[in-house]
């Protein structure tokens, strides 16, 4: 036993050595063994268990930008539920010391992960726009089937007047 580390997989209880993320039996990754420093137990180890390991691999990359800690958080809780892990980090440029939860934040994704947060954030209407500003597509089509009423009123009331 001296070889294993702490590391222990949360679904089936085997100890595994420092250099192993995830079980190699069921794929679950590890945790920290509940011991003195009591590491795997709680909030954690029921973390750990949403992880999905196709999900983890590769450098991080930026797939949302929270404006707050908060929104931030809400985002990674969101992209944990469908078992990508991900990391919150202060955004460049977003240092603001007095206030310690305000100014933006980067929601980061393992490069394995990247396509599938996307996605995740896609269908929650949570993505980044890209600071484009315009009308909602609902407003955008009303607007037009209006104009379009009103043209077959003037034509209709033309060939009236007209005929």
């Amino acid at each position: 036993m001296a070889d294993q580390g702490p590391l222990i997989c949360s679904r089936c209880a085997t100890r595994h050595p420092l250099d192993v993320h995830f079980c190699p039996q069921c794929g679950r990754p590890l945790t920290y063994h509940g011991d003195a420093a009591g590491g795997g137990t709680g909030e954690s180890r029921d973390r750990a268990r949403k992880v999905q390991a196709q999900y983890s691999a590769g450098q991080p990359v930026t797939v949302a930008m929270g404006r707050n800690q908060a929104e931030a958080d809400l985002i990674a809780n969101l992209l944990l539920e469908e078992g990508i892990p991900s990391l919150v980090r202060r955004s460049a440029g977003a240092d603001v010391p007095e206030m310690l939860a305000a100014g933006a934040r980067d929601v980061l994704v393992p490069a394995s992960g990247a396509q599938a947060a996307r996605q995740t954030l896609l269908q929650a209407d949570l993505h980044d726009r890209g600071g484009a500003s315009g009308p909602a597509p609902g407003k955008l089509l009303a607007g037009l089937l209006g104009a379009l009423a009103v043209g077959a009123l003037v034509i209709w009331l033309a060939s009236l007047a007209a005929g």
